[in-house]
Order: C-alpha cells, then sequence, then structure tokens
C-alpha cells in the first residue's frame, strides 16, 4: 500500500482548486500522463524551464527593445478603436521620462475604461517595443493599481506549454499544488550526503524552483535541481536493482558447458575471433557456470561481432542441456540471424530453427513441437517468441537482440518461458556510459570494441544537395564496374508536411538514370516483398537498393560498398552511424555520402563533422548525447525504457553513479528496506511510481 503521507500528492490534478474539466483535459496532454489521469505530483515534478524577470523598472524612455520592464505611470488618455479600422485600442500613459502606447487587439472599451482610467496611477508589466521611435507595450501581461503592487509577480516561472494552456493556468495550479505538499514527509536521503553536497529538503527544492525563492543561476537553485534529479535517480537505480535481485533470486542451476558445440564453431569459423569477443564469450561462461540467473548486456558497435557471442552463448547453453532463443526486433533481421547462425550450429551438430509470425500451418506446428520436445536447441524470432502456445522443453539461454526496441516486460516475458532462465542482451547502439547505468542498470555490461579482422575503414564525406546529377553519374560509374550501393531516404511518400525526398519518388528517377537495377525496400512492404528486395539485391539482380531507414538494422550485404544517406542533416548521430555500418562490411573499401541540404544550423554541421572524422561508435554515441540530449537518444520515450521528467542524463552523469552506488549499498545493508533509511527509500519509490520494486520486496 502506498504511505499515507504520499495520497495528498496522488489526488487528481482536478482536486486543486480552479482546475476544471477543460483545464484537466489540457493538463493530461501537458504531462503526458498515458492510460491514468494526472495527479498533483505529476504537476509538480513539471518544473520551468526558464524565467521572466520583471524587477527591471527602468522608466519609459530608458526601456530596450524587446525587454520586459515594469514601468509605474499615470493614464493620460484612450484612443478607441474607429468602427471598420484594424487598428488597435490604445491607452496612452506616461511617467516623468516620457509617453508610451498601450495597444489592445480585439479589447472591450468598458474593460479598459474601468482597468484604466484616465488620470489614475498604475503599474504595467511586459515587453517593450519602439516603433518608428516611439515606445509601445502590446497587451501588458499584468495592469495592476499602485496599492495593489505587491500582488505583482517580479521574477515569474516559465513552463513548458501545451496549445490552450497559457502560463498563468499553471502558476495558479502549481501554487494550489503546492500548499498541498505534505509536511513531515520522511528524508530518505543520507545526512552526511545532503551535508557534503549542502541540498535543501525535498519540500524546500521544490518550493525553490517553482517559486524562484533563489535568484536565477545561483548555488541555491542549483542545489534544488541537483537534489530533486537524484531523488529520481536513486528511485530509478534503488527500483533496477531490486528487479535484478528478484530475477536472480530463483536461483538456476549451474549450467556447465563441455567445450563440446563450442570447439566445433571455433573450428568451422572463416575468421578468428577478436580479443574483445574472446573476452565477452568469457563473460558469458562465468556467468552460465555461476548458480544464479545472468543478466548480461552486450554493447558492440556496428560490425563488432555481436551475433557471434550469442552463437558461442546458445551453444554453451546447449552443451548444459538447455535450449536458447534469440529475439530479434524485426522478422528480415531474425531471418538473417538463422542465416548467419545456421551453417555453423549445423556444424556443431545443433539444429536450429525460425519462428516468426509468418510461419503458419504445419511448419509452425513443427517448430512448436521441435521446442516442445527439446528437438530444436535454437530458436530464432521475432516477438512471436514470448506468445503464450510456445512452449520450451529446457529454455536456459534467452538473447534479445537490439534491447533499446524491447521494453523491460517483453525482456522478462522470454525469460519467464524457462526456469531461472538467463538473459544475454545485445545492442549495436552504442550507448554512453550514463545511459548504460541510467537505464540497463541491473545488467552486467561486456563491450565489443574492435571490428572483425579483415574489415577496411569507410571513407565519409559530405556532399550539398544540388550536385546530385554529379553524384548519380558517379554511381552509375561504380555500379558499372560491379559495386553495390544503399541509397537511403528517410520518408515512404511525400507528405505536406515535409518536402524530404520520397523513397518512391527517389528510386523512379534512379531508374530512369541509372536503368532496371534499382531496388527498393521500406517499412510498408509486407515481409515476403522485403525478403524478395532483399534477395534481389544479395544476390546482384538489383544492384541500388533504395531504402527508408528500415535498413538501419542488422542488414548484412557484405559486398555492398556505397551508402548515400539523403537529407543527413535531419538524422540523428546515432542513426547515421548505424546507417553507415551497412557497408564496409566486407574486405573492399567503402563509402559513405551524406547529402545535405545547405545551409546547415550549428548542430547539423557538429553532427557531420563527427561523421567525417570518426568511425568510433562509441565516442559517437557521448557526442550524441551531448548535442541531443538522453531524451532524443536511441527513441528512449517510444522504446520502453525508463524515462525522467526531471533527471536529465546527458548532464547528470556523475548523479547517475552515486546514485547506482548508494542503491547497492542500500541493499547490501538493508536487503528488505526495514531501517529507518530503507523505510523512507520505500516512500521515495512510490512518489516516483517504482510501486513494482515494492511490490518485488514484499512478495520476498
Amino acid at each position: 500500500m502506498r504511505p499515507e503521507i504520499l495520497n495528498p500528492l496522488f489526488r487528481p490534478v482536478t482536486a486543486l482548486k480552479g482546475v476544471g474539466p477543460r483545464l484537466a483535459a489540457l493538463f493530461d496532454r501537458l504531462l503526458a500522463s498515458g492510460d491514468r489521469e494526472p495527479v498533483v505530483a505529476d504537476l509538480l515534478f513539471h518544473l520551468p524551464t526558464g524565467r521572466i524577470d520583471r524587477r527591471t523598472q527602468p522608466g519609459i524612455a530608458r526601456s530596450p527593445q524587446g525587454a520586459v520592464v515594469t514601468l509605474k505611470v499615470r493614464i493620460d488618455r484612450h484612443e478607441p478603436q474607429r468602427r471598420g479600422s484594424r487598428a488597435p485600442y490604445r491607452v496612452f500613459a506616461s511617467d516623468e521620462t516620457g509617453e508610451i502606447a498601450l495597444p489592445f487587439f480585439h479589447a472591450k472599451a468598458d474593460w479598459l475604461e474601468r482597468e484604466l482610467p484616465v488620470d489614475a496611477i498604475r503599474y504595467v508589466s511586459g515587453k517593450v517595443e519602439w516603433f518608428n521611435g516611439r515606445p509601445q507595450m502590446p497587451h501588458p501581461d499584468y495592469i495592476v493599481p499602485e496599492e495593489d503592487f505587491a500582488s505583482l509577480p517580479l521574477v515569474e516561472p516559465v513552463y513548458p506549454l501545451t496549445e490552450g494552456l497559457g502560463q498563468k493556468a499553471i502558476v495558479r495550479a502549481v501554487a494550489a499544488a503546492l500548499e498541498s505538499l505534505p509536511r513531515g514527509l520522511p528524508e530518505w536521503q543520507d545526512a552526511a550526503w545532503l551535508e557534503a553536497r549542502n541540498w535543501p529538503s525535498f519540500t524546500d527544492a521544490l518550493h525553490c524552483l517553482h517559486r524562484l525563492e533563489a535568484i536565477e543561476g545561483t548555488e541555491a537553485e542549483a542545489a534544488a535541481r541537483a537534489r530533486l534529479a537524484y531523488d529520481e535517480l536513486l528511485a530509478n537505480q534503488l527500483a533496477l536493482a531490486l528487479v535484478r535481485a528478484r530475477l536472480r533470486r530463483p536461483s538456476g542451476e549451474a549450467r556447465l558447458p563441455t567445450g563440446e558445440h563450442t570447439a566445433r564453431i571455433t573450428a568451422a569459423l572463416p575468421f578468428a575471433l577478436t580479443s574483445s569477443q574472446q573476452a565477452a564469450i568469457a563473460d558469458v561462461a562465468k556467468d552460465l557456470a555461476a548458480p544464479r540467473r545472468m543478466l548480461r548486456l552486450i554493447q558492440g558497435d556496428v560490425g563488432s561481432g555481436k551475433t557471434m557471442v550469442a552463437l558461442f552463448a546458445m551453444a554453451m547453453a546447449a552443451e548444459a542441456g538447455g535450449q536458447a532463443a534469440m529475439m530479434a526486433p524485426t522478422e528480415l533481421l531474425a531471418r538473417q540471424h538463422l542465416a548467419a547462425i545456421g551453417p555453423l550450429a549445423a556444424a556443431a551438430g545443433l539444429k536450429a530453427a525460425v519462428l516468426t509470425g509468418r510461419e503458419r500451418g504445419k511448419e509452425r506446428e513443427a517448430v512448436l513441437a521441435g521446442l516442445a520436445d527439446g528437438s530444436i536447441d535454437i530458436v530464432v524470432g521475432t516477438h512471436a517468441l514470448f506468445q503464450g502456445e510456445v512452449a520450451f522443453r529446457n529454455l536456459t539461454l534467452a538473447v534479445v537482440d537490439e534491447q533499446h526496441r524491447f521494453g523491460v516486460h517483453q525482456r522478462l516475458a522470454l525469460s519467464t518461458k524457462g526456469r531461472g532462465t538467463d538473459v544475454l542482451v545485445m545492442t549495436a547502439t552504442p550507448i554512453p556510459r550514463t545511459l548504460v547505468l541510467g537505464l540497463f542498470g541491473d545488467m552486467d555490461v561486456s563491450k565489443l570494441t574492435e571490428k572483425p579482422a579483415g574489415r577496411k575503414p569507410i571513407e565519409t564525406r559530405t556532399i550539398p544537395s544540388e550536385r546530385l546529377g554529379e553524384l548519380v553519374a558517379r554511381l552509375a560509374s561504380a555500379l558499372d564496374a560491379g559495386q553495390k550501393a544503399y541509397w537511403v531516404c528517410p520518408l515512404v511518400e511525400e507528405s505536406e508536411e515535409s518536402d524530404l525526398a520520397a523513397a518512391e519518388g527517389r528510386r523512379e528517377a534512379l531508374t530512369q538514370a541509372l536503368g532496371p537495377r534499382v531496388g527498393l525496400v521500406h517499412g510498408r512492404m509486407k515481409p515476403a516483398e522485403k525478403d524478395a528486395a532483399m534477395a534481389d539485391f544479395r544476390e546482384g539482380r538489383t544492384r541500388l537498393l533504395v531504402a527508408t531507414t528500415v535498413i538501419e538494422v542488422g542488414v548484412d550485404v557484405p559486398d555492398a560498398t556505397i551508402m548515400v544517406i539523403e537529407h543527413a542533416e535531419r538524422f540523428g548521430l546515432a542513426q547515421l552511424h548505424q546507417l553507415r555500418g551497412r557497408v564496409g562490411r566486407g574486405d573492399k573499401p567503402s563509402t559513405c555520402l551524406l547529402v545535405y541540404r545547405p545551409p546547415l544550423g550549428l548542430t547539423a554541421q557538429a553532427r557531420l563533422k563527427i561523421m567525417r572524422d570518426t568511425e568510433d561508435g562509441f565516442l559517437i554515441a557521448e557526442e550524441d548525447l551531448r548535442l541531443r540530449g538522453e531524451g532524443e537518444l536511441l527513441g528512449t520515450r517510444q522504446s520502453g525504457m525508463a524515462s525522467f521528467r526531471i533527471a536529465d542524463l546527458s548532464i547528470d552523469g556523475d548523479l547517475v553513479e552515486a546514485a547506482r552506488d548508494d542503491a547497492r549499498l542500500v541493499l547490501a545493508t538493508d536487503p528488505e528496506l526495514t531501517s529507518p533509511r530503507g523505510e523512507a527509500l520505500r516512500t521515495l519509490l512510490y512518489l516516483f511510481r517504482r510501486d513494482e520494486a515494492v511490490r518485488l520486496l514484499r512478495s520476498g
């Protein structure tokens, strides 16, 4: 049960004074509550992103263009709007330095005469504009009589908005939310840590940031934001650590590989494993042999050989008498994985199969029967693998490819198909250390840092779009010489909102220039059509493949040597790096051509420069985090990963590490959270909606 002290914070926003049904709908949209109505805590965690400072009172004549100022003025005269005229209603006012016009569009004359009577003294606050040498303040934000000056907010927070919801409505609702903050909340942070950082209490931090009691940029404001960010990160790390402890508790059997299958695979390999592949395989072997469940992330750059590590892991699971399942995000990738590992598995005496939504009838029944009786050792598939009808005789290892495309629940659903199933997840998207800790904090990590022997570097160049004709001519020569190329477009068809080149239109134009050797693959094709298009390209019936980003992950055509990315300035760094990794997979030199439409913004310039300068995916990932922030990186908001409302992993890296260490120390000394601080930390978990972690504690 949620602690009673938190109940005021979990009331719906509509319980706040002044928030009726119309505003409730707007707050629902603003606070992105998904399938639940927003509560008071959601509003309190919606922090200002800036402020309006109304303390400047320079006088009319000394008010700078575009500045927000507060002026004490005498109302001189009204100039009502003429009938049929588009000119605004103007009120003229003055002080000892000069005169100012206050224009109002669509305003009611009787209201203006009441608010701004002639000869009255008023304080007006808003943005000053100079027009033909004369100052004006259109629609002042505030108009108050001299005696009510104290009610004018001189420093005002600026909140992120949604259409139809203004700043004043949010300010009023937040003020009501702050009043409902419970008194006597337990302190869940370590007292010595708070003192060393000079951090305020949770309640004081919220007051500081919403009411702007500190002046912008002061240590007090920075301390308040850091305090709340750390609270959120600690709740997240504590929840991940509890999930990890729970997953590992049903101790499995130690799986003791014999080395029989892995030796045969090694003998059948046409290349030598890299040292980091060997280290990752050793990590997996050590995990399997331990009497606890494996939870390991294999993080490798494009082309670093993660699939081979997975094959060795699955072979070791088979050696220990179990079965292995490998889940991929797309059918195309699942079938490609089977094509890559199938012959090697067969050489080791292992039976491998594929299971996706496409398998039907007798073919599907045969796979299901083989999984149930144990005759299939390795199965590769999509999310179809964790459907209810799929039963394994003894699933001991679940491998999840492209981890960031699956939510935690999907990962766990596959692991529950066996008893104490070990979990190995892989990502081809290099992830900065901060994000690894923040989002995969429940896992051990192995990194693949080298590319397989024989891979040549990829030359990356940038080309402005006006040189497209020249590029097509050079492409024609390359295709005539027997090379293969990709041409990536961001969209499938033209839309009114965007002028991006459409894949279908681009294919048509390239076919006219290059002949019938141009293929097409995009996300709206049926699986069989995609497979046919890929087969044509792989086998050389087409030599140029026009594609959307459907080819970003896992497509492997070793003799493709040219990658053209159109409108490269519209892509994120990680995605550009993924796409570039589709070439340079064989022993021939490869080229990546980034076509951009000038002029480029500063961020796009920086992005394309990094792509030209380095192929190091981990360096690129760090730069992507710096340029874009964690909210956009990897599309975490859409992928089932944790998302943060206060913390920003692109700037709070040191806090993530501290939170992980804190969570580990807490659970090492107080695994059931029963000490005074442990009880307070339970409150923290509820506050940041990590209730599932508390339920894991209760269920033992």
